[in-house]
């Protein structure tokens, strides 16, 4: 999935607007402008890949930004990851044939482990399960609701299910600019032999490090790039 380590910025859409939420509150929004500017920034500063997330679609259900991202897809031809509201098999095989690369489950894949077999079979290694941790616990729908699943113990069941990847997110630290904590992704990608991209308290190229050397493979980082706290070149450097 990943031929060297990846800083991966994200572009999360609430109401058509880029934003930035704190522990993935609503009401914590900073708003950071148009998606499709946002995106083509971030790629003519050299993202390779792009995190799309479909905010009102992770709390609501039901994807509410897809102009947008179809925007987006016409105008950036990188890797694209697009989570939020992604319920069904044929939601997610619709948008892979569309042109998203990988598919993000996460509420779905909770509620229904099949669903990622169902896509990894005539999609292989196109699904990331979102495993979003508060207080040791993966959270869901929005990160409003507790499983009472252990972060590790679902990653090796969703590696045997095909996952392609974890996404993992650290919401205590999420959108806090307040540093990583780097024992949880490492006991996650000791778990698993499928990538882990960590997420989640990014506030310098540091914690970029860190989080490589924790055992990720790539990062998504949000406020700490619309916040310019770092350039994607400078991470670039600090990594090799």
């Amino acid at each position: 999935m990943f031929s060297k380590f990846e800083v991966i910025p994200a572009v999360d859409m609430q109401g058509g607007e880029v934003v930035q939420l704190v522990g993935g509150e609503r009401g914590t929004e900073t708003a950071y402008g148009e998606p499709v500017e946002a995106a083509q920034r971030w790629v003519e500063a050299g993202a390779e890949t792009l995190h799309l997330v479909d905010l009102d679609g992770a709390f609501e259900g039901e994807r509410q930004n897809a102009p947008a991202i179809d925007r987006i897809l016409d105008a950036c031809d990188v890797t694209i990851q697009l989570g939020g509201g992604i319920r069904t098999a044929d939601d997610a095989v619709s948008l892979l044939d569309r042109g998203v690369d990988r598919v993000i489950l996460g509420t779905a894949a909770v509620e229904n482990p099949a669903l990622v077999e169902e896509i990894s079979a005539s999609h292989p290694r196109s699904v990331l399960v979102s495993l979003d941790a508060r207080d040791g616990e993966v959270v869901v729908a929005g990160w409003t609701e507790g499983t009472g699943l252990d972060p590790a113990t679902a990653a090796k069941r969703y590696e045997e299910c095909g996952a392609g990847g974890i996404l993992f997110t650290d919401v205590d630290v999420e959108g806090r600019l307040g540093g990583v904590r780097t024992a949880p992704v490492e006991r996650l990608a000791d778990s698993v032999e499928i990538p882990v991209i960590a997420s989640g308290g990014v506030a310098t190229v540091d914690d970029v490090v860190a989080l490589r050397d924790a055992g990720a493979e790539a990062v998504v980082v949000g406020t700490a790039l619309y916040e310019g706290t770092f350039t994607l070149a400078e991470a670039r450097q600090a990594l090799s």
